[in-house]
């Protein structure tokens, strides 16, 4: 429903707000589907970017946002405003030299049909590359691609022929650390929750081996039948108990890349880790690390990745939704294991 007011063109725009701070596990009543209105019109001298949003990525970390936070890496969510997140978009309007009207982008954006965000502070890429899927960008070419590329090579410093155990193996990040490593030489295993998850680990991604951990009694000795003499590489999705069984099982010299612990997001009171002093005995070295401070190996990483997108070596699982107004679903769903791979809303086909 376009409006022309003077050169003014005002346009409905669903949104995605979040009612109020989330306490425990987040529910699709915290969030509400609310219609407002937006000015497709960059006013004078501004530099922002008016986006049509295609695809919405939904990620572990937006749980962090959803409660107050003081001194976090990202700020939280605004209660009664639109949530945001990573996305790709269409630029209808900028008022930035570096995006034209027509550009296809990603980068921060709201959960809502039309955003209007600055370039700069919201991390806006052009996509150049066309002929991958579009929604790629939210996953495998955008932020989520990164982490595993950036947790992978810069921080865990692999060598071929080492072992590596991945956590939340099947999701956004965790299905390309393992095919990495597979590239490298490397002996991998992952861990999922469900049969489903633990067969694509094993037949689409090539991971070695793959175990359900919600059937493992006991993570130390599950971890002892994979790596009977030890991991050499953990990336660390999940926390929590997993975590204190890998201290266990990690050999001299082992190196942690610490990407999240989504075990614990939802709890009031998170579990406290008892192995800790394994880090000293066996010298390992953990590192925890925030994808925004290596945007500026973006480039770096699509010359890597592309070809191997393009040639079959590299594949990729989305777990896609159509409409905004399954988004608050889809998110929520990435806290019980719903989705299969990375979580992707489609807002609209362009």
């Amino acid at each position: 429903t376009f409006e022309k007011m003077g050169e003014e063109v005002t346009i409905s725009n669903k949104q995605v707000i979040l009612k109020h701070y989330v306490s425990g596990y987040p529910k699709e009543s915290d969030m509400e589907l609310k219609n407002s209105t937006i000015k497709l019109n960059v006013p004078e001298g501004s530099n922002v970017v008016i986006l049509k949003n295609l695809y919405l990525s939904c990620d572990p970390y937006m749980r962090g946002r959803m409660k107050k936070t003081e001194g976090s890496y990202i700020d939280s969510f605004i209660p009664g405003s639109p949530i945001t997140g990573f996305g790709v978009a269409k630029v209808l309007e900028s008022g930035d030299s570096n995006f034209q009207k027509g550009d296809l982008v990603w980068g921060m954006t709201g959960w809502e049909e039309y955003s209007i965000v600055t370039p700069t502070q919201n991390n806006l890429f052009k996509i150049n590359d066309k002929d991958v899927p579009l929604s790629y960008y939210t996953g495998i070419l955008g932020m989520p691609g990164m982490t595993a590329y950036v947790g992978f090579y810069e921080i865990c410093s692999p060598k071929k022929g080492e072992t590596v155990f991945v956590s939340a193996a099947s999701g956004a990040v965790g299905q390309l650390v393992g095919q990495f490593a597979k590239m490298l030489g490397c002996y991998v295993v992952g861990s999922a929750g469900s049969k489903e998850k633990v067969d694509l680990l094993k037949s689409k991604f090539g991971f070695d081996e793959a175990f359900n951990y919600k059937e493992e009694h006991d993570l130390d000795a599950a971890l002892k039948r994979y790596f009977p003499d030890g991991i050499d590489i953990y990336f660390e999705n999940v926390g929590g108990k997993m975590l204190d069984a890998v201290l266990l099982n990690m050999k001299l010299h082992g190196r942690i890349a610490a990407c999240g612990m989504i075990s614990q997001y939802n709890l009031e009171l998170t579990e406290g880790v008892h192995n800790l002093f394994y880090l000293i005995s066996k010298r390992i070295r953990m590192e925890g690390f925030i994808i925004f401070d290596y945007f500026h190996l973006y480039s770096k990483y699509l010359e890597m990745i592309i070809p191997k997108i393009k040639s079959g070596n590299v594949v990729y699982v989305e777990d896609v939704v159509e409409g905004l107004e399954n988004a608050p679903t889809a998110l929520v769903g990435l806290f019980s294991g719903r989705n299969i791979g990375m979580q992707v809303v489609m807002v609209s086909r362009e």
